[in-house]
C-alpha cells in the first residue's frame, strides 16, 4: 500500500442490515440511476441492480481462519492450500485452491482428477462463497482434463464454508505461478504465455507463522505489512486508537502505520516496512504487537481526549474494497 488512505466507500455496506435494505429497496422499486442502497456509492444498475441475488459481506464468515481466506482472496498473489472436503463420498478427491489459474479460469481438473479452485475469479453474484461453491461443484462432476470458466449466475445450493471441512487451510505462499503447470503434459502456448505475464508482475510475499493472517510483501517502492483483523470492526479501532495515543502502534523503528482498508467486511490495517530488512523479521515485532491489540481490546475503561482525536484520526484514513 503506497498511498495514503482516505474514507471511501466502494462496496462495503454502511447500513446496520444491507440484506434488510436491499430487500426494502426491490420492494420500493429503487431506480437504476438512484444511489445503491448497500451504501457502496455507485448507483443501482452498477452494483446489486446487477445481481438477482442479495449481496453476503462475509463469505467466509463462520471459518476461523476468515482472515486467512480474505487474505488468498484479495491480497496474495501467488498461494495454494489443499482442502479437505465435508461430504465422504468425495474423501479421495485431491482439491486445492489457488489464488489464480491461467486463464483466469475457475477450475482445472487434472488428468488424473486432482481438482485447482481459483479464488480471485471474478464471479456472477453478490455471493462469493455460493460463486465458489458451485464451481467446486462443477469440478467435482467434470471430466478429467475439463477446465472450468465462470458462467452464469449460480442458483441456491451450498456455499463454499458448507463443502469444506471446518479445520484451517495450511497455505503455501509462491514465489511465481509455477504449481500451474503439470509435470505429465507440456502446457499449450496459451498457459505458457499466460504463466510468463504472471510471472513478471508477480509481488513478493510472504505469510508470517507469528500471528494470523498476516502477510509482509515488496512492491518494489515499499515494503508493507498487511493484516486481516476479524475482530468487530468498533472494537478494533478503540483499541487501535489507545495504541496510537500511547505511541506503541507502530511495529517498530522505521515502521509507520498508513492506514486500514476493508475486505470483505474485515478491517485490514497496513504499515510501512523498511525494504532492507527481511519478512521473517517482522515475526517477534508483530506478536508483540498482537499481545498490545490483545490488552487493549480487554480495556474498557473510557477514552481520554488523546484517545478519541485518535479514534477520529484513524477513520480519516480508511479505504472500503468490494
Amino acid at each position: 500500500m503506497t498511498r495514503r488512505t482516505r474514507t471511501r466507500r466502494t462496496g462495503t455496506s454502511t447500513v446496520a442490515d444491507p440484506e434488510a435494505a436491499l430487500v426494502a429497496a426491490q420492494a420500493e422499486g429503487v431506480s437504476a440511476r438512484q444511489p445503491c442502497p448497500c451504501g457502496s456509492g455507485r448507483r443501482y444498475k452498477n452494483c446489486h441492480g446487477r445481481h438477482t441475488d442479495i449481496a453476503v459481506p462475509r463469505p467466509f464468515e463462520g471459518r476461523v481462519d476468515e482472515g486467512d481466506w480474505i487474505a488468498l482472496r484479495e491480497l496474495v498473489p501467488s498461494a495454494t492450500a489443499p482442502l479437505r472436503l465435508a461430504d465422504p463420498a468425495h474423501a479421495d478427491r485431491q482439491v486445492t485452491v489457488a489464488t489464480v489459474l491461467p486463464l483466469a479460469l475457475a477450475a482445472i481438473v487434472r488428468d488424473d482428477g486432482r481438482i485447482l479452485i481459483g479464488l480471485q475469479v471474478h464471479g456472477r453474484s453478490g455471493d462469493v462463497g455460493r460463486d465458489i461453491g458451485h464451481v467446486l461443484e462443477q469440478a467435482l462432476a467434470a471430466e478429467p482434463g475439463a477446465m472450468l470458466s465462470v458462467s452464469g449466475t449460480p442458483g441456491p445450493g451450498p456455499r463454499l464454508t458448507d463443502l469444506l471441512d471446518p479445520a484451517p487451510v495450511e497455505i503455501t505462499v509462491h514465489d511465481d505461478f509455477g504449481f500451474w503447470l503439470d509435470g505429465s503434459q507440456e502446457p499449450g502456448p496459451e498457459v505458457r504465455a499466460s504463466l510468463e505475464r504472471a510471472n513478471s508482475a508477480v509481488t513478493p510475499t510472504r505469510r508470517l507463522g507469528s500471528v494470523q493472517a498476516a502477510y509482509w510483501c515488496d512492491t518494489g517502492a515499499k515494503a508493507h505489512l498487511r493484516w486481516v483483523m476479524t475482530h468487530d470492526e468498533d472494537q478494533l479501532l478503540d483499541a487501535m486508537a489507545r495504541l496510537a495515543a500511547a505511541g506503541t502502534l507502530g511495529l517498530g523503528e522505521g515502521t509507520r502505520y498508513v492506514g486500514s482498508f476493508r475486505a470483505h467486511g474485515r478491517l485490514v490495517p497496513v504499515w510501512d516496512l523498511p525494504r532492507d530488512a527481511k519478512a521473517e523479521d517482522w515475526e517477534e515485532p508483530a506478536a508483540a504487537f498482537w499481545g498490545r491489540l490483545t490488552e487493549a481490546l480487554a480495556d474498557d475503561s473510557s477514552f481520554t481526549d488523546e484517545q478519541r482525536r485518535c479514534r477520529e484520526g484513524l477513520r480519516g484514513r480508511q479505504l472500503a474494497l468490494r
